[in-house]
């Protein structure tokens, strides 16, 4: 296993400083730095560069994650709009070959958050099934693995559990369309974490992790030696991310709804310390 967190975990906006956070990442011991996706397609050639570079230097991995806008709805009933997302996605998978981003996680087969103005669940899966079938080949040309992400029933319709996600893939049949559960998630949907887990087996690619608070891990209840237990059991070997998210306001608290300081008030310096004894919780429960 890799270990990774997302960025914004030190801010409230879905953009970054990404030479910055790589690092910061890599000083505190991470594998992995999770980005924007959206920010590829506004950054120059050079910039891309140049953090294709860092990280290279850093020895550090980056993933991509995306959440689309509803005009980029790849499951829309609007024809146009299933085009512009299918493009949207194909150019960000483009522009993270350029950088050597091989995995690309989010819910990319619809659009987030959701609004709940369509109910129509068949239909809507079926044309994010075709329309990730289009996009799977790109993935496996390029070799990126895309990392379907099963969230909550408040964020979305279509996929709330493993089992809708392991059943999703199996329709979509690409071995570069996968799976990414979220324990924060799981928390909401699940009977059991670690049986949607195992539910999931190989078809998982990547795992984001938090408490159920979206807290680090550690600072909660999740029953982290047992979802390590559970990752054990399906021979895991892909990346485990952090997402926390503890800083209100902006567009990111307001996204992920974020009302009060989850930090306790916390400096720069005790947030690194913060995530950095999260890292220790993960490593100690996950790997042995």
């Amino acid at each position: 296993m890799k270990f990774g967190t997302l960025y914004a975990y030190w801010t409230n906006e879905w953009s970054g400083d990404y030479l910055h956070y790589a690092k910061k990442v890599a000083d505190l011991g991470f594998d992995i730095l999770e980005i924007s996706a959206g920010d590829l397609l506004t950054m120059s050639d050079g910039e891309i560069d140049a953090l294709k570079a860092l990280a290279k230097e850093l020895e550090i991995a980056i993933s991509s994650n995306i959440g689309p806008p509803k005009r980029y709805d790849v499951a829309s009933s609007d024809p146009a709009t299933r085009r512009a997302g299918i493009g949207f996605l194909t150019d960000i998978m483009e522009r993270m070959d350029r950088l050597d981003s091989r995995s690309l996680v989010g819910v990319m087969y619809t659009y987030w958050p959701n609004d709940f103005t369509d109910l129509d669940k068949p239909a809507q899966w079926a044309r994010g099934v075709e329309s990730v079938k289009e996009m799977g080949k790109t993935a496996q040309a390029l070799g990126i693995t895309m990392g379907l992400e099963v969230v909550n029933r408040f964020e979305t319709l279509l996929l709330n559990t493993a089992e809708e996600g392991v059943r999703f893939c199996q329709e979509v049949d690409n071995p570069n369309v996968k799976l990414l559960l979220d324990t924060f998630h799981m928390n909401i949907e699940e009977d059991s974490i670690p049986d949607a887990i195992r539910k999931a087996g190989s078809m998982l690619s990547a795992i984001h992790v938090g408490e159920g608070n979206r807290k680090i891990p550690g600072q909660g209840h999740l029953p982290w030696a047992e979802i390590g237990r559970a990752l054990r059991d399906i021979d895991f070997t892909g990346n485990v991310v952090m997402e926390p998210f503890v800083l209100k306001g902006g567009t990111v608290g307001s996204d992920i709804k974020v009302w009060r300081d989850l930090s306790n008030g916390s400096t720069p310096q005790e947030m690194d310390h913060a995530i950095k004894a999260g890292l220790n919780v993960l490593r100690t429960n996950f790997l042995s």
